[in-house]
C-alpha cells in the first residue's frame, strides 16, 4: 500500500527555520516526482516545491524561491523540505506528494497521485 508520511513541522519565531521530511513506502518512489504542497486557512492548496526523479531539477513557487530548498534521497525513500527566514504568511498544513514520472511544470495538486496526510506549520511574528 502506497503511503507517505511527513514530519517535522512545528512552531517558530518570523525568521527562523524548520526542516520537514516526508518518507515514502509501498511504490517505486525513485521513478516518481516529488512535490511539497501547503494549505493556508481558508485557502486553496498551492505547490511550492519540486524535484524530478533522476537528475533532481528542483522549481520552486515564487513566494518561497530563495527561502526552502527541496532535496531528496531516492534510496531513503526520503524527501526534504528546507524552510529558512519563515514568515507569518508560511503558516498552513504541509504536504507531500509524488506523481509517477517527471514534473514536467506540472505543479497543480490535481496532478499528483500520492498524499501524505500533512504536518501543521505555525510562524508568529
Amino acid at each position: 500500500q502506497q503511503k507517505l508520511v511527513e514530519s517535522g513541522g512545528g512552531s517558530v519565531q518570523a525568521g527562523g527555520s524548520l526542516r520537514l521530511s516526508c518518507v515514502a513506502s509501498g511504490y517505486e518512489y525513485s521513478s516518481h516526482c516529488k512535490g511539497w504542497f501547503r494549505q493556508a486557512p481558508g485557502k486553496e492548496r498551492e505547490g511550492i516545491a519540486f524535484i524530478s526523479p533522476r537528475r533532481g531539477h528542483t522549481d520552486y513557487g515564487d513566494s518561497v524561491k530563495d527561502r526552502f530548498t527541496i532535496s531528496r534521497d531516492n534510496a531513503k525513500n526520503t524527501v526534504w523540505l528546507q524552510m529558512s527566514s519563515l514568515k507569518p504568511e508560511d503558516i498552513g498544513v504541509y504536504y507531500c506528494a509524488t506523481r509517477r514520472g517527471g514534473c514536467d511544470g506540472l505543479h497543480a495538486p490535481h496532478d499528483y497521485t500520492y498524499w501524505g496526510l500533512g504536518t501543521q506549520v505555525t510562524v508568529s511574528s
